[in-house]
Parts: C-alpha cells; sequence; structure tokens
C-alpha cells in the first residue's frame, strides 16, 4: 500500500509520501491539474487529469472511477476501462443522462466532499471553488421575477379592459334604438369576420400594436358616442327597413349604428389580437420553458381575477344614472367612466412593454428563451381536411365535440341576450346586470379550474368531457321552457316572485355562466388530451383537419342558422321554437359523440400508460455494455449507473457514460399558450 497507484493512461504518482505531504498543505482551494499521457507527451491538453499540489487534506475522499480515495494512512485508486480518460479538459461537466451535482461551499467536511460522478463540476483555473447561489424571492429565482412580474400585470390589465368592453359592446348594439340582439348573428358574419382578417393582415406594419385600440376607444367615448345622432344615418336605415320589411332589422341596423358596430368589432379583436397574438406572442418570446410550466398556469388563474374585478368596475359605472339628476344621459358618463378606465389600463400595457423591452431583457443575467423554432404544420385544403375527418371515426367524433360546442354556445347566447334586452331595456340596467354576470362567471371558472384537477383524476376523461354538453343540456331545455311555456307557468313562478321573463333570464345567466367555465376548466382540457394517444401522422393531420373546418364551422355556424331562421320565420322570437330543437339535436349528438370517443380514448390512454410504465421499469433494469478489449483481453460487463437520491450516478467504481445531447435546453419543446 506504500506504493503509488498508476493512472490508467500509464502516468505514475510521486511517492505516496510526497503525496501525502501536498495533500495536508493548506491552500485556497482544490485544484485538478493535467498529467501527460503517452498519447500527447507534449502537454496535459489530451491526458487525464490527476490531482495538483493544490488539494487539501480531506478527511475522506470518494471516486466514482480512477480517482483517489483516502483510507487511513494510504491512498489507494481503483483501476477502470481505459477506453477514453475520464475527465478531457474541454469536459465542463461530465453528461451521462443524470442531473449535474455542482460543488457546495462551506459547511460539513461531508459536503465540502469533491465527488467526481456523474455531472460534476470541472474547477476551471480561474475557479475559487464556490457557485454563486442565484437570489430567491418567495422561492422563485430573482432574474425570472423580473420577467413574470410585468407580465402578470400586463395580463391584468389586458384582461381587465376586455371584460369591461365585451360587456359595453353589448350594450350598444342590442340596447340601441332601431336594433335588437337579432343584429348579432349578421354581425359576426359580415363585418367582425371581414374586419378581423384585414386587421391581422395589418397590424404587423404597426409600430406599436396597442396604441390604435388606445385611441378609438378614447375617441368613442368622449367624441363619437356623443356625435351619435349626427354620425348614423337614421332617415336612411328607416326608408331601407320599410322596402324590406322587418325580418332585415338586423342588417339594416348595421347601417343605421355603424359607430356601435365599429366598437363591437374592436372590442372582439382586443381578445383576439391583443390577448391571443400580441401578449402570448410576447410572452413566449421572453420565458423559458420552465418559466412557462412553472406561470403560465397562473397566469390562467389571474385571468378569472381581473374577471371578478372588473366585472365589478362594470357594475359601479352603470349604477351613476342612479345619482343623476332628470334629462341627463347617464349611460354617456358611464361609457366616458369605463373608456377612461380602459385607455388608462392600455397605457400602462404599453408602458409595462416599453419598459420590459428597455430594462429587463437587456440584463445579460436573464436565462434567455431555449425553444426552438415550432415546426411548420402541415397545411391541408378543405377537401383535404373533409375527407380525412370522414376516414378517422375517432378524429371525427372530435370534431363533432367542437362544432357542437361552437354552435350550442352561440344559439343560446343570442336568444338569452334578446330577453335580456326585454327585461331590462335601459344601457344602464343591462349594462349592471352584465357586470354582475361578468364577476359570476370568474367565480364559477375560479373554482372549476380548481376542481377540473379532482373530477378528471376521480372519474375520468368520458365523465370530465360529457359535463359541458350535459350543462348545456339542462340548462337548455329549462330556459327555453320558461319561454314557451311561460303563462301556463306563471302562478307557480308568482309565488316565488318572478315573472317567466325574468325567470328565462336568470336561467339564461346561468347556461352562460356554467358552460363557459365547464369550457375552460374541463371541454378544452378533455379536447387537447384526446390528442395525446394518437400517432404523430394522425396526431398532426388531424389538428389541421380540425383548425381548417371545424373551428369557423363552430363559430360562424350558429350565426348562419339564426340568420337563416330569422330570415325565414321573420324575428327572432318567432325562430325560438325552432332554435331550441336545433339546439336539443346538437348537443344530444356532443354527447353520443363524446361517449363514442370515451370508448376509443381510454384503452389508448391505458395502452400509453402501459407503455410508459415499461419504458421507466427498463430503464432502472441493469443495462450490459460490452466496452473495448482492456489490457487483459477480455470484454468488460458494466452496469448503468445508479440514480441517487438527489438525481446523481453512485460512486461505486462503475464507468461512467457520456451523453452530450442530456443536458441541451433546446430539446425541450415549448408549451403552447
Amino acid at each position: 500500500m506504500e506504493t503509488a497507484a498508476a493512472i490508467r493512461t500509464g502516468a505514475m504518482l510521486p511517492p505516496i509520501h510526497s503525496q501525502r505531504r501536498r495533500l495536508c498543505a493548506h491552500e485556497e482551494s482544490p485544484r485538478l491539474s493535467p498529467v501527460p499521457t503517452p498519447e500527447d507527451p507534449a502537454s496535459g491538453a489530451a491526458g487525464c487529469w490527476a490531482p495538483s499540489p493544490a488539494l487539501r487534506c480531506y478527511r475522506q475522499v470518494h471516486a466514482s472511477a480512477n480517482f483517489w480515495e483516502k483510507q487511513g494512512n494510504f491512498l489507494s485508486s481503483r483501476s477502470v476501462p481505459a477506453e477514453r480518460p475520464l475527465l478531457l479538459p474541454g469536459d465542463g461537466y461530465i453528461r451521462d443522462g443524470f442531473r449535474r451535482r455542482e460543488r457546495r461551499e462551506a459547511g460539513d467536511d461531508r459536503k465540502n466532499t469533491q465527488t467526481c460522478g456523474a455531472g460534476v463540476a470541472v474547477p476551471s483555473a480561474g475557479d475559487s471553488g464556490s457557485v454563486a447561489e442565484p437570489q430567491k424571492f418567495l422561492g422563485v429565482e430573482v432574474t425570472t421575477l423580473k420577467k413574470i412580474v410585468p407580465l402578470g400585470l400586463m395580463f391584468f390589465c389586458i384582461l381587465f379592459n376586455y371584460t369591461i368592453l365585451r360587456d359595453t359592446k353589448d350594450v350598444l348594439v342590442v340596447t340601441a334604438k332601431g336594433s335588437s340582439a337579432e343584429i348579432i348573428p349578421f354581425l359576426k358574419t359580415w363585418v367582425n369576420l371581414p374586419m378581423a382578417i384585414g386587421f391581422m393582415l395589418l397590424y404587423t406594419k404597426l409600430s406599436n400594436r396597442h396604441s390604435p385600440f388606445i385611441v378609438f376607444f378614447g375617441a368613442f367615448g368622449f367624441l363619437m358616442y356623443p356625435l351619435t345622432d349626427a354620425i348614423h344615418p337614421t332617415g336612411l336605415a328607416d326608408r331601407l327597413l320599410d322596402v324590406l320589411g322587418p325580418r332585415f332589422l338586423g342588417p339594416v341596423a348595421i347601417l343605421r349604428i355603424w359607430s356601435f358596430c365599429l366598437f363591437y368589432v374592436m372590442a372582439e379583436l382586443w381578445g383576439s389580437v391583443v390577448i391571443s397574438v400580441l401578449f402570448w406572442g410576447f410572452a413566449n418570446q421572453i420565458t423559458t420553458v420552465d418559466e412557462a410550466k412553472q406561470f403560465y398556469p397562473l397566469f390562467g388563474l389571474g385571468a378569472n381575477i381581473a374577471l371578478i374585478f372588473s366585472g365589478r368596475t362594470v357594475k359601479y359605472f352603470s349604477n351613476l344614472r342612479k345619482n343623476l339628476g332628470p334629462g341627463v344621459d347617464g349611460w354617456a358618463i358611464s361609457l366616458k367612466g369605463m373608456m377612461s378606465i380602459v385607455v388608462l389600463l392600455g397605457l400602462v400595457i404599453c408602458g409595462i412593454y416599453w419598459g420590459v423591452n428597455k430594462f429587463v431583457l437587456n440584463d445579460p443575467s436573464l436565462p434567455k428563451s431555449d425553444r426552438k423554432k415550432k415546426k411548420e404544420k402541415p397545411k391541408l385544403g378543405m377537401k383535404e381536411s373533409m375527407k380525412f375527418l370522414l376516414s378517422s371515426r375517432y378524429v371525427r367524433d372530435l370534431a363533432t365535440l367542437v362544432v357542437a360546442y361552437g354552435i350550442s354556445i352561440n344559439l343560446v347566447e343570442v336568444t338569452w341576450k334578446s330577453k335580456l334586452k326585454a327585461q331590462f331595456p335601459s344601457p344602464n340596467e343591462y349594462s349592471s346586470f352584465m357586470g354582475d354576470f361578468s364577476t359570476a362567471t370568474g367565480i364559477a371558472t375560479f373554482t372549476m379550474m380548481l376542481l377540473s384537477r379532482v373530477i378528471l383524476s376521480k372519474y375520468g376523461w368520458g365523465v370530465a368531457a360529457m359535463i359541458t354538453p350535459t350543462v348545456l343540456l339542462l340548462t337548455g331545455v329549462g330556459f327555453f321552457s320558461l319561454i314557451l311555456f311561460g303563462e301556463p307557468l306563471m302562478p307557480l313562478l308568482g309565488t316565488f316572485g318572478v315573472t317567466p321573463l325574468l325567470a328565462a333570464v336568470y336561467v339564461g345567466a346561468l347556461q352562460n355562466i356554467f358552460s363557459k367555465s365547464a369550457k375552460y376548466s374541463l371541454f378544452d382540457p378533455c379536447k387537447e388530451m384526446a390528442y395525446i394517444p394518437l400517432d404523430e401522422e394522425t396526431k398532426v393531420k388531424g389538428k389541421a383537419a380540425i383548425d381548417v373546418v371545424c373551428n369557423p364551422l363552430g363559430k360562424s355556424g350558429g350565426a348562419l342558422i339564426q340568420q337563416f331562421m330569422i330570415l325565414t320565420f321573420g324575428s327572432l322570437a318567432n325562430s325560438t321554437p325552432y332554435l331550441g330543437g336545433i339546439l336539443l339535436v346538437i348537443v344530444l349528438a356532443w354527447l353520443a359523440a363524446a361517449k363514442s370517443l370515451d370508448s376509443q380514448f381510454s384503452p389508448l390512454a391505458k395502452e400509453e400508460l402501459h407503455r410508459e410504465k415499461v419504458s421507466k421499469a427498463a430503464a432502472k433494469e441493469p443495462q450490459l455494455v460490452t466496452s473495448p478489449p482492456e489490457a487483459s483481453g477480455g470484454p468488460v460487463e458494466k452496469k448503468a449507473p445508479e440514480e441517487t437520491g438527489n438525481g446523481s450516478a453512485l460512486s461505486n467504481g462503475t464507468a461512467l457514460q457520456v451523453d452530450a445531447a442530456a443536458d441541451d435546453p433546446s430539446e425541450t419543446s415549448a408549451p403552447q399558450a
């Protein structure tokens, strides 16, 4: 034991007493220096590394392979296969698929021990021997909070504005003189859709893409609305309505209140452009994958908190009319107050956006986004998409869910808003009710998001997928029954102090609240989960086909059905029985598709889970690896390194397998916003 051990390249260590003196020298920090090898005797650049004279005296030194172990007063070494040097000068880390283990600073001697196991950092020549811990606040790195906190404030302000704009746009177009809820399906099809396409083509050329919205909403509240009598062609609209008949009330109303319709379109674009494109595009550019996985779900919960507070704000401004004298346009004052908030928060959004780009993104200490460019989705035409949908029962059932939801929501919403106007004809009263509606929607959605994981884990995919259509079916039957059979139910409802119309308004509100909260918390997750067990080709083509056919059909299908019914039967009220029947058929088809999809999804999901378990079990089993023959002339049998509690390989003398791509962050896919 008094003889020095030879390293695997053949270089010899000094005598043990000399080495012991060097180890016990009190130096600043441990160092590793190259020992020339036969392959490159002139330089240590290609040789293996051995302890330098700067190594301190440790009570215990572990070694995973070819490093020294102090036992009592002696140093001994272990032999390992010589297929490659254990550590090369270019190796910052040894990568073998396990987590990196960094050196720790002062503490007890066991924690101060250097271990050359899987993922051990190799000190550089100028390293002080310690790695600075990142500053944290509430368990989150400060550098991450510099990005996440501004993004959270931006998202809150955007959603706060969206709730105000969404409630206000309905008040304007539904309660305007000479208009009604019948205008909504025509407005969505013939005005909203073309302008959305045009704006999406134009917005990339705008330097600040929030500014057009801020300017418009400010101008509408303080300039356009006070001048509505002057800028609206009321006389022309009256003459057209006399010629075309009352069934064309909706299309003529678009011309009659064109500035209100423009506000409606801009409010819709705020949701589709500012939220979906601008915010999420910006967030995806500046956040890393780990940050997105950790904080994106919190943005969804924050959105519902914004919904609650903005609903209270709408109600407050809508009730200002009660404190005004007779003859004062209370809605004009309420509108100015709400548009002032929209403009103010819009400026806050622009300020945060500018500040993040100016001061945060230029900070070199921040982790940068490590995402690769997303693979381009295959573009399927309408014919190819329909052919693919018809060829696969699984994708066809999934498409039925998407289309049925879009049509059902539109059929119920427009009919409900027509009854809402009948109950609350004043803009202030209508807006006040919509404020309560938004607050209740936020509370219900927040609660359902917390319960969705319990429902999915306890009752499974099938039950979770059927909750949304079941809610629509039950509330839809109650809503249309109150409309169609209101008179026979009047004595019964009178005992509760409500009229059939008010009862229909409340039931319709419950239907919209629970259907939207169920969509965000259960329907959307179930829809995305249904793609998981599919093979890659079916998954990609199925998504593309649904994007091309089903999403537009679901959004515009309900509006087209209502337009046909209104033009055929003369009014929305006359079409109500037929719309109720259509809704019943669509929801039943939705439930049948969900049941059919569950019978296909559950076996595939079980197979997928079984494959994952088998894969994990196989990864834990010892693997036999044949290395190049040693000097003794025979193959060496090696076991895969076992994983310890902290994720590194055990230092049991086994050889390390290097995987240079294991820690490449670019291999991680980014979550879709």
